[in-house]
């Protein structure tokens, strides 16, 4: 204890006791020399252990908001390694032997994957909407349908980002059925744009409408007006090969004429956070002379990362190398092959564990309620939530699934490396009494 330090060592002893008074107070017994002892050791590992640690998610949810969203590449991580363990040309021209901008790095093959004519990486999508809107119509009019006021993680909402920008907002149509015709009587002298949220993470289905992108760019462009698309989620590839509706690409939006284009990096690209625009050049160039970008603008580490990450599709391997995608592109026969082998892999008390039909999430704001087939452990325990908890509580952590009353484990949304870990720790949980 003396290598953590006196004083640490002295708050965290007066804490411990502090707490055991109040019990006391509280009318309990005091629990005892050892149980002090314990309680003061555990609070100074709690103390020098980071909070946020690596988790084994077992819940068949791929890209789990709550658990981080994508897992990275082995190219992304080792490239984002690499730019923080030392110096880098982040803002620095090595032909000029001057002064350049960090907004180059990923530029280029932005455009090169998706056609635009330039882009720009900020934190997060809400700051790409934020800054754009900002930018390019403070002010002024933006016209939205209502079904299209969406709210994302942690309860933003996409009006409240609106109005952070300075814009106002002009509602158009109904929560389910909105027209083109909708869109051109709200325009008058004051509008700056129309603006399309694509409804990532809610579908709405029945008597329902919103006019096709290519007939609002069409009315954009003929008002002069801007067609600002709003992806959310934002994929380069298309989800129907893998038995997935088709999700709208940024290829997509690109060629259709959205003037800019806003996504995710964490989502359906499989990169690190980052929120990118890509579109028209004279607009980049705005939003990279505005303050706002400063103040929502990427560290060297996950400029690297997702440069690393563009690389993957640039290349053509991007559903080998990014793992979202070698998980979406799995078969159910062969998750249920790994969930055999690591039953095999438990010994006597894998006998308690069986190879079930189920169903895998996409989650993350992404192709909402819709599932991919799969395999999993179900695990014969009589307190499945209790079981739940001390896997969530062990080193590493593992998250499953409670459903029906049985404890379930995925592997689609285990990586390989982490299988003998996970085998480990669900083997401590079943022989445990």
């Amino acid at each position: 204890m003396a290598t953590l330090g006196r004083d640490l060592v002295v708050a965290i002893c007066r804490e411990a006791l502090e707490a055991e008074r109040r019990r006391i107070l509280a009318g309990r017994a005091y629990a005892g020399d050892e149980a002090l002892w314990a309680d003061i050791a555990a609070r100074l590992r709690a103390v020098v252990q980071p909070s946020l640690r690596p988790v084994i998610n077992a819940s068949g949810v791929i890209l789990q908001t709550n658990l981080g969203r994508a897992p990275l590449s082995e190219a992304t991580l080792d490239a984002m390694r690499r730019a923080g363990e030392g110096y880098s040309n982040l803002e620095y021209d090595l032909d000029a032997g001057e002064r350049g901008s960090r907004y180059d790095h990923a530029e280029a093959l932005l455009r090169r994957l998706t056609g635009a004519e330039a882009g720009l990486l900020v934190n997060n999508n809400a700051g790409a909407v934020l800054l754009a809107l900002s930018a390019l119509a403070q002010g002024r009019e933006v016209i939205i349908s209502r079904g299209q006021l969406v709210e994302i993680g942690g309860g933003f909402r996409i009006p409240e980002v609106m109005a952070q920008s300075g814009v106002r907002l002009v509602e158009v149509g109904t929560t389910n059925r909105t027209y083109t015709r909708d869109y051109q009587a709200a325009i008058g002298e004051e509008t700056a744009a129309l603006m399309r949220v694509h409804a990532s993470n809610f579908r709405v289905i029945g008597f329902a409408h919103q006019p096709p992108l290519s007939e609002l760019v069409a009315l954009a462009h003929e008002r002069g007006l801007l067609l600002i698309d709003d992806l959310g989620s934002g994929t380069l590839l298309d989800t129907a090969p893998y038995g997935l509706p088709h999700e709208p690409t940024v290829q997509e939006s690109v060629a259709t004429g959205a003037d800019l284009v806003t996504f995710s990096g964490d989502k359906l690209l499989g990169g690190p956070q980052a929120g990118i625009i890509v579109g028209r050049a004279d607009l980049i160039a705005q939003l990279r002379r505005h303050p706002l970008t400063r103040a929502l603008r990427v560290d060297k580490t996950t400029i690297a990362g997702i440069q690393a990450n563009l690389l993957h599709y640039v290349r053509g391997e991007a559903t080998r190398e990014i793992p979202i995608w070698r998980m979406m592109a799995a078969t159910a026969d062969e998750i249920a092959a790994r969930a055999h082998a690591l039953i095999a892999a438990l010994g006597p008390v894998g006998a308690r564990c069986t190879v079930v039909p189920g169903q895998a999430m996409i989650g993350g704001g992404s192709l909402p309620e819709e599932s991919l087939p799969t395999a999993l452990i179900a695990v014969a325990v009589d307190a499945p939530s209790d079981a739940a908890r001390a896997l969530r509580r062990g080193d590493p952590a593992v998250v499953a699934r409670v459903q029906d009353d049985r404890l379930l484990l995925d592997l689609r949304t285990v990586l390989p490396r982490e299988e003998p870990a996970l085998a480990t720790r669900l083997q401590e949980v079943l022989e445990t009494p």
